[in-house]
């Protein structure tokens, strides 16, 4: 059982480190909830027990301080909701869960609201990052927020790759047993450590995106790891220009082409099966209404671009996923949201979905790869979806996160 589902809240008040960046229109309303729902869980739990939670996060990146745009009291009214099942009413009836806000994460009426706070209530702090010192990782900003609660728990993936007062430089003013992860966040580290270290064979890493150079580094760490790795998306064509391919106007890294070359050497050393699209969907311009054609990638002709991967290359990659009993996705195989080039994207996901209803662990990670499971309803059909995109590819390059490490240490 982990330290969180076995520790009794009962009479604690619990700071909760959430990710709360949420995006909001300019009537301030929230566009996507998915980052507060992710982590209702973990609230809910503590509530149970009969102890109380007070939540601090980030939103945005405010320049000068405290500004109404950035503040996350624009958060409070559909927080209540999400904690009482969409009441809409914060009219404290019975048993609802009560939340506060404090309009500053330290001082004087942070501490007392803090200290007032009820079993079963809730209270949510202004913006960490209204001051400098939060991302600076200021020791003494962070034992100022230490003061407000008496367990730690950092629920906040999507921000364990920074070393910030609040998710690396608190952790040591709690005691080791009374600093944790919460549900959210032990999840997404499980779900991790099993890919990185204990991932069944075959294990297909699926490597998308544009650039080559974004993603050099997971791609190396995985060389170690996986059996098969599939490269689609932008970056594809710059390994086609260095094998000697025609790629017409596709999107290329010229200085990265020996850099492809080194790795299809490495993998070619280790054992691992690099599979690049055999054929593509290209156009003739980077729109909507392009006209489009179907090509072998390494036969491009001058002005079109490669946007998608072909048939071909769909159902060999199909195959190789539905063959695999670990699969991690990283980046869209080309530019999905144009539902011209959306197909071997879609493709791909319902590949992975049908890998995972045979018994494959899949593990799908990055803003773009979550934005297409959800896109085509197949979140509920992969193994685990991560909320942390940084966070999540700095692990697989084989970086020790903060946030991580400050809570094992």
């Amino acid at each position: 059982m982990s330290k969180f589902s076995s520790f009794n809240f009962s009479g604690h008040k619990a700071l909760i480190r959430v990710d709360f960046n949420v995006p909001l229109d300019t009537n301030y309303s929230i566009t996507d909830d998915t980052r507060m729902r992710a982590t209702i869980p973990t609230i809910k739990k503590i509530l149970g027990d009969g102890g109380s939670v007070i939540l601090m996060s980030h939103l945005g990146r405010p320049k000068d301080g405290p500004t109404d745009k950035y503040s996350l009291k624009h958060l409070v009214k559909h927080l209540y909701e999400l904690l009482n099942d969409g009441h809409a009413n914060p009219a404290f009836g019975d048993g609802s869960t009560r939340v506060f806000f404090a309009d500053n994460c330290i001082g004087e009426q942070a501490a007392l609201t803090a200290s007032m706070l009820k079993p079963g209530e809730v209270l949510l702090l202004e913006n960490l990052r209204f001051y400098k010192e939060e991302e600076k990782g200021d020791e003494a900003f962070a034992e100022k927020l230490s003061k407000l609660g008496d367990v730690y728990v950092n629920d906040a993936f999507g921000t364990a790759h920074r070393a910030h007062a609040s998710t690396a430089v608190i952790a040591q003013f709690f005691p080791a047993e009374k600093r944790m992860f919460g549900l959210l966040m032990e999840g997404e580290v499980v779900s991790a450590e099993k890919v990185l270290h204990g991932a069944e064979k075959p294990f297909t890493a699926i490597i998308g995106g544009a650039k080559v150079s974004d993603k050099i580094l997971i791609i190396e760490n995985l060389l170690q790891r996986a059996t098969d790795i599939i490269i689609g998306g932008g970056m594809a064509y710059t390994f086609m220009k260095a094998r000697g391919g025609k790629i017409g106007s596709s999107l290329c890294e010229d200085d990265r082409l020996q850099t492809a070359m080194d790795i299809l050497e490495q993998a070619k050393q280790k054992g691992v099966s690099i599979h690049l699209p055999e054929d593509s969907v290209i156009a003739d311009k980077f729109a909507a209404d392009a006209n489009t054609d179907v090509r072998p990638s390494d036969a491009i002709p001058d002005g079109w671009m490669g946007l998608d991967i072909g048939p071909k290359a769909t159902g060999i990659f199909s195959e190789v996923i539905g063959k695999s009993k670990t699969v991690l996705w990283n980046g869209p195989m080309g530019v999905f949201e144009m539902e011209k080039f959306q197909a071997g994207t879609k493709a791909i996901a319902e590949a992975v979905a049908a890998s995972t209803a045979h018994g494959a662990f899949s593990l799908v990670g990055g803003g773009d790869s979550v934005a297409v499971v959800n896109k085509f309803n197949l979140a509920s059909k992969v193994s685990y979806v991560s909320t942390g995109g940084g966070a999540m590819l700095e692990y697989f390059e084989g970086k020790t996160l903060p946030g991580i490490a400050a809570i094992k240490e």
